[in-house]
């Protein structure tokens, strides 16, 4: 089996690609490197530099390298910038996953884990999400995630298509030192980044209807989402065509303000902050149900917060990112 995976070169992807070969899967990477690193893409592993909404670069890596399946990670991500960007948002991963699945189809390649999003389900108003939770996104970021599984699922049906869509909770942490989120929109890099720098990290509201005021997430470290890849992958190679959904994350929820005491006890000092205003598009709690994914695809997590957290602050210093202004939410 050979795996094509798009974004293989960023943070999540590296993680990914490792994962994948461990499994003894082969794997070539299309990236367009706006975010993501050459360095993070081992030897020996092809690495093509290309636009996911170019259908046909799409369409010659799959025939090229002879591709049996694509795990889609390549995106814009960030739930403010899509607020400000939405044309942008839609354009990229909206018309990525068209361009993607387009070539697909007309290679014949049938089998796809598509990088999903827990923004889907919006401000969802239960204790947990399940996967039956109405999906009603409160940012165009999750609108563009949603519209991704909808291509998912109609291709399902149309052209016999396995489609497996990976609800993501919140990502953190490093599977190595090597791999660290150098990101500028996840919350421990903004912590680390404002500690580096010696300013103040910012709290985005702290007034959201929950025991501390500030908002619940649930925290997944990403070498454990990396696994789940590499379980989605399996289950597209042994299923039939279809389309199925599964949360990833941990089942637990995490303030802001808990994450940040996590982070403090990983630097070994008591971390000052400024609270400002909320940011939009941001629900108060999002945690998520990982039965059904521990039921179907036989993974659970099995890393908690501080080990996102101390591997995080490891990677940062063994690799330090070139820093900037800090916004925590």
């Amino acid at each position: 089996m050979t795996w094509l995976l798009t974004g293989g070169a960023g943070y999540i992807g590296a993680h990914v690609l490792r994962s994948l070969q461990s499994s003894g899967r082969d794997v070539v990477v299309l990236d367009d490197l706006s975010t993501g690193l050459p360095r993070k893409v081992p030897a020996g592993v092809a690495l093509v530099l290309a636009d996911v909404c170019d259908r046909d670069a799409v369409a010659a890596v799959l025939r090229d390298h002879a591709v049996t399946g694509v795990i889609h990670l390549a995106a814009k991500k960030a739930v403010g910038e899509s607020v400000e960007r939405p044309h942008y948002y839609f354009r990229q991963n909206v018309g990525g996953a068209l361009a993607l699945t387009e070539a697909m189809v007309a290679e014949g390649v049938s089998r796809l884990v598509y990088s999903s999003s827990a923004a889907v389900y919006g401000s969802p108003d239960v204790d947990l999400v399940l996967e039956s939770t109405p999906t009603l996104p409160v940012s165009p970021y999750g609108e563009t995630k949603l519209v991704g599984e909808w291509i998912g699922r109609d291709l399902a049906v149309a052209a016999g298509l396995s489609v497996v869509a990976l609800r993501y909770f919140n990502v953190a942490g490093a599977g190595g030192d090597d791999l660290g989120d150098v990101g500028a929109f996840n919350l421990i890099p903004m912590v680390l980044r404002a500690y580096t720098r010696g300013e103040r990290p910012q709290i985005f509201g702290d007034d959201y209807p929950t025991p501390d005021g500030t908002c619940v997430r649930d925290y997944i470290h990403v070498a454990d989402l990396a696994d789940a890849h590499v379980a989605a992958a399996a289950r597209t190679e042994a299923g039939e065509p279809g389309f199925s959904a599964y949360n990833i994350g941990r089942g637990v929820g995490s303030s802001v303000r808990e994450v940040l005491a996590s982070v403090s006890t990983a630097l070994g000092l008591e971390l000052d902050v400024e609270v400002t205003a909320r940011r939009p598009g941001d629900p108060p709690r999002l945690v998520g149900s990982v039965d059904l994914a521990r039921a179907e695809l036989g993974w659970t997590a099995a890393r908690g917060l501080d080990a996102m957290t101390a591997s995080a602050w490891a990677a940062w210093q063994a690799n330090p990112p070139e820093t900037g202004t800090a916004h925590l939410g």
